[in-house]
């Protein structure tokens, strides 16, 4: 089965479109609580009421082997059904490149992951390759910084007049979606630019980061990032559910923060249909 069609079955079983992020801080983590067992008691709070996990792998690799180690293990403790994005914006030469797609497609076992396209489509080309996994380019990220780069106009050479390079990001992604497993990355922080992108790639799952902790304006995001069906689009929260508390109860806190947080997405979505 593919990511798409594994994420589909995922939100319809579970009627969800929370995306949960795993990234275990140690400074916000519960005392005496180690990563793995943090993680497993997320997962099996949380496992029916996700759509996708999405564990960062900068919390994982910091920490050295044990860090990997324990990543390993939390993606072997996720259920099957459950699709695994690997958040690890990668962006090298083609050579490079297709090391980094083995590394998560094949050895960690990922059902997507987050690219940096800013190499172009060499770089991107190895991940694109694994016909069966999901390959979320950066487009328009959440970050403060973002418009850095992101907002300036360019004049690429197979367009008419001036665009924001995210909408180059946005447009070249339509054209290396051959095989349907082209998504982007779209930051809720940024309302007026996910509506452009909504627009412009009407077909693609588009991964929301920035609501929660980051205080994107999740009504906006519902109404500009959804497709028709409420398909096409995962709202992702990592510290909002994680660190809902810090006592041995945080597990249950999380289920009710993942909870509050798929009813709330729901409704918005069911008040904006005709």
């Amino acid at each position: 089965m593919n990511f798409t069609d594994k994420l589909h079955k995922a939100i319809e079983r579970n009627t969800s479109l929370v995306c949960l992020g795993l990234d275990p801080d140690l400074e916000l983590m519960p005392p005496d609580t180690d990563i793995l067992s943090f993680n497993k008691s997320i997962v099996d709070a949380t496992s029916d009421l996700v759509c996708a996990y999405k564990p960062n792998l900068a919390f994982y690799e910091a920490l050295g082997l044990d860090g990997l180690t324990a990543l390993m293990n939390t993606i072997e403790h996720i259920p099957e059904d459950v699709p695994i994005i690997g958040d690890a914006k990668r962006g090298d030469i083609g050579n490079t490149a297709r090391l980094y797609a083995k590394a998560l497609f094949e050895t960690f076992g990922f059902d997507a992951t987050t690219v940096n396209p800013y190499l172009g489509y060499d770089a991107v080309e190895p991940f694109l390759s694994y016909r069966d996994k999901g390959v979320f380019l950066l487009c328009r990220t959440s970050n403060p910084g973002a418009s850095d780069f992101q907002s300036l106009p360019c004049s690429p050479s197979d367009a008419s007049g001036q665009e924001p390079l995210f909408s180059v990001v946005a447009r070249k992604a339509r054209q290396w979606n051959q095989h349907g497993n082209v998504g982007l990355v779209v930051g809720a922080t940024y309302p007026e630019e996910l509506a452009q992108i909504r627009m412009s790639c009407p077909d693609m799952v588009l991964l929301v980061p920035g609501i929660g902790a980051q205080q994107g304006d999740l009504a906006l995001a519902v109404r500009h990032g959804l497709d028709a069906k409420g398909e096409k689009t995962i709202f992702a929260s990592s510290r909002q559910i994680l660190y809902a508390s810090k006592d041995k109860e945080f597990a249950q806190a999380a289920r009710q923060a993942a909870e509050q947080l798929r009813t709330e997405i729901n409704s918005l979505f069911n008040s904006a249909e005709p």
